[in-house]
């Protein structure tokens, strides 16, 4: 009898191991499906894509403002969030003061070790995880970087994620068949082949043609492209660039796409009425700039800045000057806030094209 129910058992748990196995291919077979179908979609991206920038221009001195080291990390984050969350191309870092370049050794003046490290620690965020320890030594100024939310914008990949665009690392690995070629790490389980031969370290931008997405292997091969790429091409937003400036006029002067800015608004709450101004502002702009004062404003920017010298009011320099928070309730509003209030505000017209 007892050997009867041993067998019975043994009948019902291989018939439940049966089922469970049945169900794992079942699983199996729709996670395929919905890869495939993700590949499909990607490979036959059609939208128009996106050909203006934004950007945002902010002093370093703001984290001087904040009273602990926690405090200050927590800011820039909320800069760097700010920025993504609107799309921004590219963060101007300005001196207020107008003074001189970053020194090689910055803890020599605190103000530009303060730009110092508000640079690193908003180009570490943007910076995809699988990349970071490549770019990134282990340093001082990245030290509380854990306290910061993460970004996790379109470019920052996990492994299984599925992308006609990754961000890489060129790796030091020869191509055995053709010198023309390299290795890059994006952050997938092997290496991809790209189609030229760079210099180990560097970062790039790949892109995938639709039959590697199609038919995924376990050597892919990739092209390097501009990191602007994706968002031309698809519209996909890939993070933004970080640039340095020692005054007000540099801001405007010098652009990280070649050529100048052909919108500019300056903030303060000296500035023209948001409401009555902003069906006055054009969208079809190619190159946009949106910039914020410290602690004292725009104005005690323009002070400094030895070419403004002989400019009393800011309107002369912007095409517009506006406060977008008219009637505000605090006697103050904090650069963080002012960041998040504007492009908020002015969503519908950096936008719309």
């Amino acid at each position: 009898m007892n050997c009867g129910k041993d067998w019975k058992a043994k009948k019902l748990e291989l018939k439940k191991w049966k089922e469970e196995r049945k169900l794992r291919k079942e699983e199996r077979k729709r996670k395929r499906e919905e890869e495939a179908q993700k590949r499909a979609q990607l490979a036959n991206d059609a939208s128009e894509g996106r050909n203006y920038t934004l950007s945002i221009a902010l002093p370093a001195s703001i984290v001087d403002n904040a009273q602990t080291n926690e405090l200050k990390a927590y800011l820039i984050g909320q800069i760097a969030r700010a920025a993504v969350i609107f799309n921004c191309d590219e963060i101007v870092v300005y001196d207020e003061f107008s003074g001189n370049a970053i020194e090689e050794d910055p803890n020599v003046n605190p103000k530009k070790r303060c730009i110092s490290k508000m640079v690193k620690v908003l180009q570490y965020l943007e910076c995809p995880q699988y990349l970071r320890r490549y770019f990134f030594p282990i340093q001082k100024d990245l030290e509380l970087v854990g306290l910061i939310n993460p970004l996790d914008t379109k470019h920052h990949l996990r492994i299984d994620d599925v992308s006609r665009f990754r961000e890489g690392v060129v790796v030091n690995k020869p191509v055995k068949e053709n010198s023309e070629m390299s290795f890059v790490n994006v952050g997938l389980r092997n290496d991809v082949k790209v189609d030229r031969c760079l210099k180990p370290g560097v970062r790039v931008t790949v892109e995938f043609e639709a039959q590697e997405l199609e038919s995924p292997k376990k050597k892919l091969r990739g092209t390097i492209v501009s990191p602007r790429t994706p968002c031309i091409k698809s519209g996909t937003y890939w993070g933004y660039s970080v640039r340095v400036a020692n005054s007000l006029s540099e801001v405007l002067a010098n652009s990280s796409f070649g050529e100048e800015y052909d919108l500019t608004i300056g903030t303060s709450e000296n500035g023209d009425n948001v409401d009555t101004i902003l069906p006055q502002i054009p969208n079809d702009f190619k190159h946009a700039i949106i910039i914020f004062g410290g602690l004292k404003g725009i104005e005690a920017a323009m002070d400094a800045d030895t070419k403004y010298a002989n400019v009393a009011d800011p309107r002369s320099i912007f095409n517009f000057y506006l406060n977008t928070c008219p009637n505000q309730g605090s006697n103050t509003i904090r650069t963080e806030e002012a960041i998040l209030i504007s492009l908020s505000i002015l969503r519908p017209k950096l936008t719309n094209k």
